[in-house]
């Protein structure tokens, strides 16, 4: 039994509801979608066995983890969410929700991926955090279909908008619709991984 890993290392949340909050994060290699806007790196790979993975992770004095990939739903299973759960793990994860989790997640985090036509074939039946990176697409209708407790928009950070980012549009478009929050990529920002 093993898993792709892309990475392992302990940072600062740096995006959404748990923005700055130390955390190790497990980066699974592969996605199942090809987003133009893309900033993760996640083809490459080891593998890692459930223990080599616990090993590492427990090395870290922060007990929660956010798994991420590309897309970890993948290969995340129960096997390795109750691993992480024995050590004390509270467990977050970032999907584009395409696929169905494994139960016990403790936050569930939707970043869905298209249009609201995309958006209705999310399989999720849980969302705490749903955070859209905004290209000035409709997320009124993505929300609609995708029921949180918390909505984040994300500035897209991408070379076809001047300047490389949004950023306008989309503290524009929460003004306007304040049950939205702004996430940034605060990572990017201070300059860590």
């Amino acid at each position: 039994m093993s898993y792709r890993i892309h990475e392992i290392f302990y940072s600062l949340q740096g995006e959404g509801f748990f923005t700055g909050t130390p955390a190790v994060f497990l980066r699974m290699s592969g996605c199942n979608l090809k987003c133009d806007f893309c900033d993760t790196r996640h083809e490459e790979f080891i593998e890692m066995s459930p223990a080599e993975i616990l090993d590492k992770v427990k090395a870290y004095p922060s007990r929660h983890i956010v798994i991420t990939g590309g897309e970890p739903s993948l290969q995340l299973d129960t096997l390795l969410v109750d691993l992480l759960h024995d050590e004390g793990f509270f467990i977050q994860i970032e999907t584009n929700g395409t696929r169905t989790l494994p139960e016990g997640l403790d936050w569930v985090t939707c970043s869905p991926k298209g249009t609201a036509e995309d958006a209705a074939k999310i399989c999720l039946r849980h969302i705490d955090e749903l955070k859209v990176v905004y290209t000035g697409q409709d997320v009124e209708s993505i929300a609609s279909r995708l029921p949180a407790m918390h909505y984040f928009l994300q500035p897209c950070s991408s070379p076809r908008y001047e300047g490389g980012s949004n950023l306008a549009a989309t503290v524009d478009y929460i003004l306007s619709h304040p049950h939205w929050r702004l996430s940034l990529q605060t990572h990017k920002l201070i300059n860590i991984q």
